[in-house]
């Protein structure tokens, strides 16, 4: 596959899903709730919709937590989908802390080989394809390139990217957790990892942020016992797996596989290899 095509095109789809998210963002917007009580917006179904108008080029199935959900009499003839978060972090964007993204995977035979992360209000880009590695994009050097993503090339993203991992030095050992899903068997893990280790620190942040400080260097470890779906880990576990990192599933002690009949997730933990 030319994934260098299929990753300027997943960064196009993140970067305009992003724009369609900042403009319910900036108003009044109504919430709704979904069956499982978890919210979502008129945002999420735009970014949504946009993501798969962007993509459809590429003819290939895409599942996507707002969109109707195949059977998996269906998804199981799929030796390759698109799996998509369209706005990984409602919670975030409901109470306005822009801790939230946009996440985009490509799986082919059930393991991500392709990511992108895009937080629309930071404006910090992670991605990562097979072979070609894992990158991220600062807002400071993002920012001037988001208006004119659509006539943007992928010779000019990668001028202004940096290889992931990025930090390496530490002295403290960074555990990543989540702002509004902090488990009774994450504190309890994290009180283990302080019996193995003399400094360890605990960083909070929302969505899918957590996976790409693991996969930069920020952090060392983001455990997850708590529910989570393919749409929530796909993309960040290709950014992981191109920058020296895993995410392992608790139960299988193995890469997290996807495009399963069951699309919840078995409690994992991301980490530095």
């Amino acid at each position: 596959m030319n994934y260098s095509q299929l990753l300027h095109q997943t960064i196009i789809a993140a970067v305009l899903a992003g724009k369609e998210i900042l403009e319910i963002y900036d108003t009044k917007f109504n919430v709704e709730y979904k069956d499982d009580k978890s919210p979502v917006t008129l945002a999420d179904k735009k970014a949504s919709d946009k993501i798969i108008e962007e993509l459809k080029q590429f003819n290939i199935p895409v599942l996507s937590e707002e969109g109707k959900h195949d059977t998996f009499e269906i998804r199981k003839e799929w030796d390759k989908l698109w799996i998509v978060d369209p706005l990984d972090g409602t919670k975030e964007f409901v109470k306005r802390n822009g801790e939230f993204t946009v996440n985009i995977a490509l799986v082919e035979n059930n393991i991500p080989t392709l990511g992108v992360i895009y937080s629309p209000v930071f404006k910090d880009l992670y991605f990562a394809a097979k072979g070609i590695g894992s990158y991220k994009i600062a807002k400071e050097n993002f920012s001037p390139l988001v208006d004119s993503i659509q006539t943007s090339t992928l010779k000019n993203l990668f001028s202004v990217a940096q290889k992931l991992p990025i930090i390496s030095d530490r002295k403290n050992y960074v555990v990543v957790a989540s702002r509004s899903h902090m488990s009774t068997e994450t504190h309890q893990h994290i009180e283990q990892l302080k019996l193995q280790h003399s400094n360890v620190e605990i960083v909070s942040t929302g969505s899918s942020i957590k996976m790409c400080w693991v996969a930069e260097g920020v952090a060392d470890e983001y455990p997850r016992f708590g529910p989570t779906m393919e749409w929530d880990t796909a993309a960040g576990q290709a950014i992981l797996q191109e920058a020296n990192a895993s995410l392992i599933d608790f139960e299988t002690k193995q890469p997290m596989k996807y495009n399963r009949e069951n699309l919840l997730n078995n409690w994992f933990i991301a980490k530095r290899d």
